[in-house]
């Protein structure tokens, strides 16, 4: 069997039509990524961390530790004592230690 220049001619351009389909279809992706990774706020400090919530990793009475976003922090209920495993909400933060109240 013989293989004419037309067949390899239209192997090649159905090759490099379903390489450039890929090839779109994987910058719109990328570039979407980026767009939306640039949009994206960054948060960071001590004033994003108010009126958040929080797990009471070690009892407040009225001191005690908190865990928020992968972090364990110093914290101090501003009211009745708090048991492990309870919400609480982040009410201000003064150095690295947060104060906070019972969630409602």
């Amino acid at each position: 069997m013989q293989v004419t220049q037309v067949e390899i001619g239209t192997g090649l351009i159905v090759l490099f039509v379903i390489l450039g389909i890929c090839l779109v279809v994987f910058l719109y992706f990328a570039v979407r990524w980026v767009i939306v990774a640039h949009q994206r706020q960054v948060a960071a400090g001590k004033e994003e961390l108010v009126g958040r919530t929080a797990v009471v990793m070690e009892a407040l009475n009225p001191k005690g530790t908190v865990f928020i976003e992968g972090e364990r922090w110093t914290a101090e209920s501003e009211g009745q004592r708090v048991k492990v495993g309870e919400e609480v909400t982040i009410t201000r933060v003064e150095s690295l230690k947060l104060y906070v109240v019972k969630k409602q």
